[in-house]
């Protein structure tokens, strides 16, 4: 809902805006599936974001357009339509295509000051006590859009979800929550985002987690390294990492709940490429 919110402001933002456009704008592909959005709000948002990066990065204007999807199947679709060069996507993706499309990571989010993430499984508190009690039950949350990711990164290859949990996948959190709160749902897979807005939710039951995952690296915009020069990745890494130090690019980050953007290096996420080769 924060983030549906925020899209729309930014795109409201963008109504009274007018500017040369280039030809053909380098289209970024931007992939956060599960999430409930507006597909013009949310392109709307990016290319406000996109706008900033233009300018701090020396680029012209509309130089760079997104196309944005929330589905999984979409976005590999437009990966495979796209050929980008640079992608904003989910850790899920990112494994799944890295080889397929050369990716590497180039920058990643930092909010709240982490630069990771834990997921949790939730439910009604003493109502179970762990992930075996939870065989055969039903599990519900946004993040099920992306299972192979849950069961091997999430789940670090121990539980397959389609064999081991009946799944209610959901595109709203807070609907997947209401759902658990009356016993729809015996358990609700959260990320920490999700995790950190239910201190602001007025539930009639107590929840608790029976499951935290490992740390897990947050990921922001991966480049082709194929279709992109060295140059080229150190340049738009480097507009992005500028683009939350910007007066107005800094608004633009706070809308989204993020303090910056920093480079990273490929190894951070290999561990998470190890559990993804290995898992189930």
């Amino acid at each position: 809902m924060i983030l549906k919110t925020c899209l729309i402001i930014i795109a409201g933002l963008l109504a009274s805006f007018c500017a040369s456009v280039v030809a053909d704008p380098e289209v970024i592909v931007v992939c956060y599936p599960g999430g409930y959005v507006n597909i013009k709000d949310a392109n709307g948002a990016m290319n406000a974001m996109l706008r900033v990066v233009e300018r701090v990065g020396n680029w012209q204007e509309h130089s760079f357009d997104s196309m944005f999807s929330a589905k999984t199947d979409d976005c590999r679709q437009l990966m495979a339509a796209k050929h980008p060069k640079f992608a904003f996507t989910s850790l899920g993706l990112y494994l799944e295509l890295r080889s397929q499309y050369s990716l590497a990571p180039l920058v990643q989010p930092n909010i709240q000051g982490r630069s990771t993430e834990r997921y949790r499984v939730m439910v009604k508190k003493d109502s179970y006590r762990n992930l075996d009690e939870l065989k055969g039950k039903t599990l519900g949350g946004t993040v099920l859009e992306e299972q192979a990711f849950i069961s091997k990164i999430v789940f670090a290859g121990k539980y397959a979800l389609a064999d081991y949990f009946v799944l209610k996948s959901s595109s709203q959190a807070i609907r997947a929550l209401r759902a658990l709160d009356k016993g729809e749902l015996d358990a609700m897979v959260l990320n920490e985002q999700q995790f950190g807005g239910l201190a602001s939710l007025h539930l009639d039951s107590a929840l608790e987690a029976v499951f935290t995952s490992a740390e897990i690296p947050l990921i922001g915009v991966v480049a082709n390294t194929a279709a992109t020069t060295p140059e080229e990745r150190v340049r738009f890494g480097k507009a992005l990492v500028d683009m939350c130090t910007d007066a107005e690019g800094k608004k633009l980050c706070e809308l989204f709940g993020m303090e910056s953007f920093a480079s990273v290096e490929a190894a951070v996420f290999e561990p998470m490429v190890k559990l993804w080769s290995e898992g189930k």
